[in-house]
């Protein structure tokens, strides 16, 4: 059969991406993609434009204008509710729970109408210290234990993107030490794409297969993470802006043959 296998395209592709508020860009000229089952890093300092990044490819963002694609379906535009229901998910940095309720009637909310939504069961075998959880309202929850509740609400579509803003946000190093590596489990078990932003960089380092660096809206630098991580120069030169011939010549080296 000619053509390439439908298989090989990437789960999701941004293309060109401008967006913003009020008709003025955050984001601009932004390319990116995620597989099927990889872990992508979307990394940056604050204002740079990350979560501008996922609210349009979630659909709460209208582009300014480019291409975003998911299963090589253009969805740039669509609203978030149909998105949803098309199995792309959204941890958002502030949890979105309903905290008069208790995980259960959170995660009850969230199945709600989708036949082909995760158990309960499912879920405690991917977030095990949920079930401890369950019976607790939202709001007397720890930290912690919300953004566990968020994920959870997330994977209950069983979602084939997966994109999480900020998951470290508040919480203490041995929190996020132990709940970051589930985004690699949900890769790997649920088979997703998961494109996570994050301020943790050395985590995001160890857990992301590749990553991008956006700075004032624009992409400054993307490659895999293993080639990252002993570039602590490279990284501070993409945060702080300074783009000089190292690191112009240091992102060709990087890019290789990734992504």
């Amino acid at each position: 059969m000619e053509g390439t296998p439908a298989s090989t395209a990437p789960l999701l592709r941004v293309e060109k991406l401008e967006a913003g508020y009020l008709g003025i860009p955050a984001v601009r000229d932004l390319s990116l993609s995620v597989a099927q089952g990889e872990l992508v890093a979307l990394l940056g300092p604050n204002g740079a434009g990350k979560t501008t990044t996922l609210s349009a490819i979630a659909g709460l963002l209208q582009p300014i204008s480019g291409s975003i694609r998911f299963e090589e379906r253009e969805i740039g535009g669509e609203p978030a509710h149909r998105l949803a229901r098309e199995s792309v998910s959204l941890v958002p940095e502030d949890r979105a729970l309903f905290f008069g309720l208790t995980a259960r009637e959170n995660l009850r909310l969230a199945r709600r109408g989708n036949s082909g939504s995760m158990s309960e069961q499912e879920l405690v075998g991917i977030l095990p210290e949920l079930e401890k959880c369950l019976g607790r309202k939202a709001g007397v929850m720890s930290g912690g234990e919300q953004q566990m509740l968020a994920l959870g609400r997330a994977l209950t579509s069983r979602p084939r993107l997966l994109l999480v803003d900020e998951m470290s946000l508040g919480l203490a190093p041995v929190i996020v030490e132990r709940l970051m590596p589930v985004l690699r489990r949900i890769a790997e078990e649920l088979g997703s794409g998961v494109l996570f932003v994050e301020q943790h960089i050395p985590l995001a380092l160890e857990l992301a297969e590749r990553v991008y660096v956006l700075n004032h809206g624009r992409l400054v630098l993307e490659g895999k993470a293993a080639d990252l991580r002993g570039r602590r120069d490279l990284l501070e030169s993409s945060y702080l802006g300074d783009m000089d011939e190292r690191l112009e010549e240091a992102k060709g080296s990087t890019n290789g043959n990734g992504g």
